[in-house]
This record gives C-alpha cells, structure tokens and sequence, in this order.
C-alpha cells in the first residue's frame, strides 16, 4: 500500500520522479566509480607487484588504469539515460564524448608508457623514438577529436572527414612545422645523427653541450655553461653542426697546438750544444745515429766541413723536433696508433711553428685538458735547453729593458 502511496504521489508530481530518478543514476554511478576506483584498482595494482615484468608497472605509474576508471560512472550514465527520454539522445551523445575522451587520455598513457620501456633498452640511446610517439598521440587525439565531435553532432566520422578534405591546405599550414619536425625526426634516426648523451656544436644557435632530449619539435641541449639551448628539429636539418661521438667511440681527442720559435735562435750545432745533446737520454741514440749519417755523407760527397754551410750538419731546431717526438713517443697518454706529427708550419710574423698533432688515449675533458697542459708545461719550459727563444710581441718588460739600456749607455756615453 506505502508502494502504491509512492506512485500515485510520483505520477502526480512527475518533476520530483526524475529527480529522484536523477539522483539515483548518479548515487550508483558514484558507487560504480567508488567501487571501481577502491577495490578493482587496488586488487589490479597488488596483482601487478606480484609480477615480474616491468609494462605492467610502468602503466600503473602513467595512471593507465586510473583513467579508465572514470569510464565506469559514464556507462552507468548511459545505460540508465532510456529514463530521461527528454534528454536520452543528448545523454547518450554526451556520455559516448566523454567515455571516447578517457579512452583517448589512456591510449596517450599507454603511449608514453611503451616510450618509458623503450628507454630501458640499450637501443634506445642510437635509435631515440620520442618523436615518433608524440606523432602518433597526435594521430590518435586527431582521430578521437573527430570521433567525439562527431558523436555530439550525431554525424558520421566520414562527413567530417570528407570536410577536412577541402581544409587540406589550411592545416598543412597550421601543422608546417610538424610536418617538417617529423620527416626530420626520421632523418635523424634513420642517418642516426644525432642520439641523447652526443657531444654537438651548433654554431647557428650558440649551442656547445650535451643533447639531453630529442622530441618531434625541439632537440634541447645542455651547454657546458649549464645553460639550456632548444632547436626546433627541423632546423637541426637545415644548418651545419658537429657531433664528437666519433672522437668519444675513437678512443682518442686530438691536440693539435704549436709552439711558436724566435727564428733568430735558430742556428747549427756546435760541439758544445751537441755534447750537451748527447745528455739528454731520450735522443741519445738519436744524437749517435744522426752524427754517423752526417760523417758519412760529408766524407762520401767529398765535403769540406771547414766551412759552416758546406755539407749537413745537425739544427738546433732539428735537434728540438726529435726531443718533442721522442718524448712524445714515451708518453704513456698520447694514443701511439693514431695521427702522429711534430711538423714544421710555414714560417711567419710570429716566427716559426712547431705543431705538435697527436692524440689523447683519454678522450673525458677534464683528462684531456690535463694531459695537454701538461704536455706543453714541459716543451714550453725544454725550449731554451736547446737554446731556442719561444716567440711573443714585446710587452711591458721588454720596452722596460731596453729603456733601462738606453739609460746605460746614455750614462757611459756622458761619462766619457
């Protein structure tokens, strides 16, 4: 009899029976989403420790699962909307929007979750797919757009489509800069470029650093500076940049520096110098072998060695490009295996110059710029043991000496 009370009264206020109505649908899809959220979620997320892959883990941290949560309340939404026919079409149209949204937010995490497991591999740092992933969300958020846009309207997707058909140029405009991230994405995998951890230069864009990411539209690197410099992708394509991995996987950093030599010092060796040569233990047997070419080629040509010019004859600056090769030859540092030069270069201004092109058998900075410091330290201060001036302008000291001289003789000059 209360049932019947219930309904009599209902049919006479019908407003009040679709709110209580309403409110029902909404109390059980709260309950759906509760009991979903609570108790499914937590039952999926202990099994999921249990496992032992990692994907499983992954779409847990990316909330995979969290979002597909909230399509539960919307089915129930859905299924119960016949009650309302005043507003089931609308409802419905709605629900179907926001269930294709959710699905849409979970396939873009499922996305991002596969780009994670990715980066986990060893191929991930030669074959970067960061740019593919992000095209793909943009596919698929395209496509769903449609769909949702689609459902509200109460159209056919291929109705849409066949309109964006006509707007062909208008979004090769809008997405210019996509499109061209995108083939240069596959430029620069498919060429493998450039790879997260690469040592480039970008002179363009002031760029000198590490590359820390590579997405569709940005590739960022991280100067020495720790400051940051972004290129759009594209644009990596379009100017000249450097890549140092070939040196890192090399095995070996060039130096290439020379020391410039006052060309007034330069001169023959006289028995003294060579005496003093022959003290120094790593061109000893140098020293002796250069010594038995010279007597004999004097004797066999006949030379007279009375006179300076005549014949050969040892250089101090010859003596000094055998000490600079001999010592580094015994440098336990210097990539023996590699390009090996201590050559003369064209002589200039700044008088002649030895240049000394090796390589480090320790390619880190830091190491390589010890080794170097080092290695010039020794040759920079060896110079004058083979009575040789290394070569610079005159500086302050210089006009000074030579103002204190004009002073002297000025002085020996008026006491005379």
């Amino acid at each position: 009899m209360a049932f019947d009370t219930v309904r009599n009264l209902l049919g006479q206020y019908p407003f009040m029976a679709q709110m209580l109505m309403a409110v029902g649908v909404l109390i059980l899809s709260f309950v759906s989403y509760f009991m979903t959220k609570h108790y499914l979620l937590k039952a999926v997320s202990k099994l999921i420790q249990r496992t032992k892959t990692k994907f499983d883990d992954i779409l847990m941290q990316r909330d995979v699962l969290r979002r597909l949560s909230y399509v539960a309340p919307i089915i129930v939404i859905y299924i119960f909307a016949h009650l309302f026919p005043f507003a089931e079409d609308v409802i419905r149209k709605v629900s179907v929007a926001l269930i294709s949204w959710f699905m849409l937010l979970a396939l873009g995490a499922i996305l991002t979750a596969f780009s994670d497991i990715y980066l986990t591999l060893d191929v991930s740092k030669g074959r970067p797919i960061k740019g593919y992933i992000q095209i793909s969300k943009l596919i698929v958020y395209a496509i769903g757009a449609i769909i949702i846009i689609s459902s509200l309207l109460g159209r056919s997707p291929m109705v849409l489509l066949s309109g964006f058909g006509a707007m062909t140029a208008v979004i090769l405009l809008i997405f210019r800069d996509t499109i061209l991230s995108f083939v240069a994405s596959i430029q620069i995998t498919s060429n493998d470029l450039v790879r997260v951890g690469d040592w480039i230069e970008v002179p363009n864009f002031g760029a000198d650093g590490d590359v820390v990411d590579i997405a569709l539209h940005t590739v960022k690197i991280q100067n020495w500076d720790k400051t940051f410099t972004v290129i759009p992708t594209y644009k990596l394509i379009d100017v000249t940049f450097k890549n140092w991995r070939g040196m890192q996987q090399s095995g070996g950093r060039r130096i290439k520096r020379a020391v410039h030599v006052d060309i007034g010092s330069i001169k023959f060796c006289d028995d003294r110098m060579i005496e003093q040569f022959r003290k120094i233990h790593l061109i000893t047997d140098y020293i002796m072998r250069k010594l038995e070419q010279l007597d004999q080629y004097n004797r066999e040509e006949n030379i007279d060695t009375s006179v300076l010019v005549n014949g050969r004859r040892m250089t101090n600056i010859g003596t000094f490009r055998a000490y600079v090769k001999a010592y580094l030859r015994n440098h336990k540092q210097i990539h023996q295996d590699m390009t090996f030069l201590v050559r003369q270069l064209p002589p200039g201004p700044a008088g002649l110059p030895i240049e000394i092109y090796v390589f480090t058998n320790d390619t880190a900075w830091a190491n390589y710029e010890a080794i170097q410091a080092d290695i010039f330290d020794h040759i920079l201060a060896v110079v004058p043991q083979f009575d040789l001036r290394v070569f610079q302008n005159p500086t302050g000291e210089d006009f000074g000496k030579l103002a204190a001289g004009k002073d002297g003789m000025d002085e020996q000059f008026c006491a005379g």
